[in-house]
């Protein structure tokens, strides 16, 4: 194992976060909220901590090996939420513990959504814009970004890309290098940032509020700007637009990728000096028929796009039959609400925790799906859940034929064996890592409901949970916020990444 490689490029990942601390900067001279030295002084602490690991060991270069891989994203997430707190505990306003600093921190990260804060509204500026910053790097992933952006990374990009990036087919890449391929997933994020700000600012949200929701609700992280969420702007137009974001951002950017190849087939990614560039001949060709194909043939996103259906129909249709929202509102609150939920964004437009009946568990209970794989969103993944349905019917089936061969397909490819046995694997570990670290909760003191739906909040990285957890964990006992701590990271990282480290063949040499 290179011990030597992996510090020199923590300390680059560090020494990059650093100047993540720079935009609050300037957003807290425009408002003059008085939270500016505090991130200047974060800026210096989290660059130094970075320079005195990099530069004594800038000279040390070999080929990352894929435990190497796994070390340097495991060991980077569990220092980034440290880091992350930094600003949070030198700020003045609000005044919180290490314990809330690193939880809020890691929440942003994994965009979970999960807060210790009230009273958002009375917040700086410059706060509020650093958490919702934080989600939005943490919607792709930093180490993404550091592939698409630092050569010195070299051939190990790779085996970074493999360990960082979600759901179960992690060698898929869109471009032959794997540089270019971290830049092409940057562009559609960025691109999509862009387009959703712009649609909620014309929508009637200030530029501050329509760019921190766009961060989240393409990120699908949760944090919002106020304590109402998007319940504050009381608009049904602002509530559609944010599902629609919220679903693009829960669609696999892979997917994105191939659309946007099919809408305009004579564009082409091209690699100037290190900067992508997009080229078109004179004579532009589009097909807005082959984008929707692309999206409409794909098996993953169908089911998505049914499971968020089905879900939309029960709750609107349960709402308006009980009388709780009117007819209209109900749909709008229902799309809304299900496709947080479903997409494990966590924003709120109504206090689903009060509707009837088993709507608010069944709310729940879809972010164990969550979103599509090989994008922003948490949960299981749409891809492993369809997986595991077509293994099931295929079982079915041997009773009644037990001699037939029978593959498992995704559209008209098979699926390797080796994809559908990691499918269970992850399936059983996520199955016991959930009761381990609810029992834990409940050790700690919290009751069963307040247990259930904080491991699911944190594990699902989707934010709000049931009972004293339903609108904020900052009442819960310190013990189980860093348990909530621990689950977000394996959530986000999807637990192998971090439990393989606990095995004794990963230290064999």
């Amino acid at each position: 194992m290179n011990v030597l490689v992996v510090l020199r490029i923590l300390g680059l990942l560090l020494t990059l976060f650093s100047l993540t601390m720079l935009p609050p900067v300037v957003v807290s001279w425009i408002y003059s909220d008085g939270a500016a030295m505090a991130f200047v002084h974060s800026f210096l602490i989290i660059l130094g901590a970075g320079l005195v690991l990099f530069l004594p060991l800038r000279r040390h270069r070999a080929e990352l090996r894929i435990r190497d891989g796994f070390l340097v994203v495991a060991g980077f997430w569990v220092v980034l939420g440290f880091a992350g707190s930094v600003p949070l505990v030198l700020v003045e306003i609000p005044i919180m513990s290490f314990t809330d600093a690193v939880f809020e921190a890691v929440s942003g990260f994994t965009t979970t959504g999960a807060t210790v804060l009230v009273g958002l509204d009375t917040l700086p500026h410059s706060v509020l814009w650093y958490r919702q910053q934080i989600q939005w790097f943490g919607g792709m992933g930093i180490i993404v970004l550091a592939v698409a952006i630092l050569p010195v990374l070299g051939v190990g990009g790779m085996q970074l890309y493999r360990a960082e990036m979600p759901g179960p087919l992690k060698e898929t890449k869109l471009t032959p290098r794997i540089t270019e391929t971290a830049k092409a997933l940057w562009i559609i994020y960025v691109g999509l940032t862009v387009v959703a700000a712009v649609s909620f600012r014309l929508a009637g949200m200030s530029w501050f509020d329509a760019i921190g929701h766009a961060f989240a609700s393409v990120g699908t992280a949760g944090f919002s700007t106020h304590d109402a969420s998007f319940g504050h702007f009381n608009s049904p137009l602002i509530e559609w637009l944010g599902a629609l974001f919220m679903l693009l951002g829960a669609t696999g950017f892979a997917l994105h990728f191939f659309a946007m190849r099919r809408l305009m087939p004579d564009i082409h990614l091209r690699m100037r000096g290190g900067v992508p560039r997009f080229e078109w001949p004179r004579r532009r060709k589009t097909s807005l028929l082959g984008a929707i194909s692309a999206y409409l043939q794909d098996p993953e996103f169908r089911t998505f796009m049914v499971i968020q259906a089905v879900l939309i129909v029960i709750i609107a249709g349960y709402l308006a039959m009980k009388g709780h929202h009117a007819p209209g509102e109900s749909l709008t609150k229902a799309v809304f609400q299900s496709v947080s939920y479903g997409t494990t964004t966590g924003f709120t437009s109504a206090d689903s925790t009060a509707w009837p009946g088993a709507l608010p568990v069944m709310l729940i209970l879809a972010s164990f799906i969550g979103g599509c794989a090989g994008s922003s969103a948490g949960g299981m993944k749409v891809l492993r859940w369809l997986l595991i349905f077509k293994q099931g019917w295929r079982e079915l089936a041997r009773l009644l034929h037990p001699n037939a061969v029978m593959t498992v397909k995704l559209g008209e490819r098979g699926v390797p064996t080796r994809v559908t046995e990691a499918v269970w694997g992850f399936f059983s570990v996520y199955v016991v890592v959930f009761c381990v670290l609810m029992a834990v909760m409940m050790f700690i003191g919290l009751d069963q409901v307040t247990a259930f739906s904080a491991v699911a909040a944190t594990l699902n990285n989707l934010g709000p949970g049931l009972g004293e957890v339903s609108t904020t964990f900052g009442t819960v006992p310190d013990a189980a916020k860093w348990v909530g701590t621990l689950a977000m990271i394996l959530g986000r990282l999807e637990i192998f990444t971090l439990l393989v480290l606990l095995t004794p063949e990963f230290w064999r040499r």
